[in-house]
């Protein structure tokens, strides 16, 4: 029996880098653990409904529901909020965990963190306590510098800006304390969990074991996000999203209505996010349900396609439910996790200046009755039921916890 600790996790307001660790985080404070999570306060009722203890913070990033454009489009225009927004957060985070208390102090015993949240690695190094990322996507591998990063970053390091950035970086890391390289200290945890099926992970015989653990996904029943019933003679059922973040994307919507808005016995759920106007999409056939905003895992259960941005939630949401995929990543680890699913034999990699009606509609009529899909979803499914989930990752983090 685990005595009860104080566990602090950190994240930022994107339901993507959220979502992946709410029953993480609920099987906690169901432990008797008290657990404190510091996070902006558009997502803090729902960390809130976790039990945990909300330390609100105000960040610089865009919201949940920003416009996508308020991301840029280069890698620089991606990065350097992170790095803007860590900078102005950690003194707010040190105000909030070591000026309260009964003793003046509120520090933790452990430190959970997403990825993206810089300031919990250095209020662990701070506070002499263990940490442990949650990662809610795929982890470096050996060579992934060589293979991936070093490419990517090839061009933006030889201008003024990108060293510029790195500059910052290393300034601020040394400020507290901290003299590892930016990029060895944003990417390479003592300690990391992966919420993410080990299907989904590039690479996965070289992933060091020794750091990163593959968890799988951490589902939750989300029935308060809604329920959803498939409409009576719907012989198969579509749900095409894009996620919650990079959805302002009429044109495609306009083509997946033609793709399969007049197959005769399809029924197709369209989120089409907060960003556009259902008038946009002009006539639509009555087998069309064009919504806003989904309970995703509720329709992935009933659904026979999935025509997803391969996000990492996402991807994991319809391996989980053996629903056959067409991936059209929009941005970041999504072409990547596209190509994955394409090579696991459950999903087609339809990039987005190719996802015309006609591709989209030949590409879904080939997956939906495809047996080998099919058994390849089943295969997948079964494997990671045998991950541990939720339970697993509760017990190897209260295994790191001080004596």
């Amino acid at each position: 029996m685990t005595s009860p600790a104080h566990i602090a996790m950190f994240s930022i307001a994107a339901h993507g880098h959220v979502n992946p660790s709410l029953e993480v985080i609920r099987e906690l404070v169901a432990r008797g653990h008290r657990v404190t999570y510091a996070i902006p306060p558009a997502l803090a009722d729902k960390v809130a409904g976790t039990g945990a203890e909300v330390k609100l913070w105000k960040s610089t990033l865009p919201g949940p529901d920003a416009d996508p454009s308020a991301w840029g489009t280069t890698l620089l225009d991606n990065v350097e909020p992170f790095l803007d927004d860590a900078i102005q957060a950690l003194p707010q985070l040190i105000e909030a965990y070591e000026t309260n208390g009964a003793d003046g102090t509120d520090v933790p015993d452990l430190v959970l963190h997403d990825t993206a949240s810089y300031p919990a690695r250095v209020l662990a190094r701070r506070w002499g306590v263990p940490a442990i990322s949650l990662a809610p996507h795929l982890v470096a591998w050996e060579g992934y510098e060589e293979e991936a990063a070093k490419p990517m970053w090839e061009e933006p390091k030889k201008t003024e800006r990108g060293r510029a950035y790195y500059a910052r970086f290393q300034a601020w890391l040394e400020e507290n304390g901290i003299t590892e390289h930016p990029d060895v200290f944003a990417g390479h945890p003592a300690r990391s969990l992966v919420l993410v099926p080990r299907a989904l992970q590039p690479n996965a015989d070289r992933v060091d074991e020794s750091v990163y653990t593959f968890v799988g996904a951490c589902q939750c029943d989300r029935t308060t996000e809604g329920d959803w019933r498939r409409p009576e003679g719907a012989e198969k059922v579509v749900l095409v999203s894009l996620g919650s973040a990079f959805t302002k994307q009429p044109g495609f919507y306009q083509e997946c209505v033609r793709a399969f808005g007049d197959l005769p016995g399809w029924h197709v759920v369209l989120q089409i996010g907060r960003h556009v106007d259902p008038a946009e999409l002009g006539d639509v056939p009555d087998g069309v349900e064009v919504r806003s905003w989904v309970p995703q895992p509720a329709i992935l259960k009933q659904a026979d396609l999935f025509v997803t941005h391969a996000g990492a939630g996402g991807s994991q949401e319809g391996l989980a439910t053996a629903t056959p995929m067409i991936a059209v990543p929009q941005a970041a680890d999504q072409f990547g996790n596209a190509d994955v699913l394409q090579g696991l034999g459950v999903a087609r990699h339809v990039p987005r200046e190719e996802a015309t009606a006609e591709t989209l509609r030949a590409t879904a009529l080939a997956l939906v009755d495809d047996p080998e899909v099919a058994r390849h979803l089943k295969e997948i499914q079964a494997g990671m039921a045998g991950e541990g989930g939720t339970r697993r990752a509760a017990d190897l983090i209260e295994g790191e916890l001080p004596s």
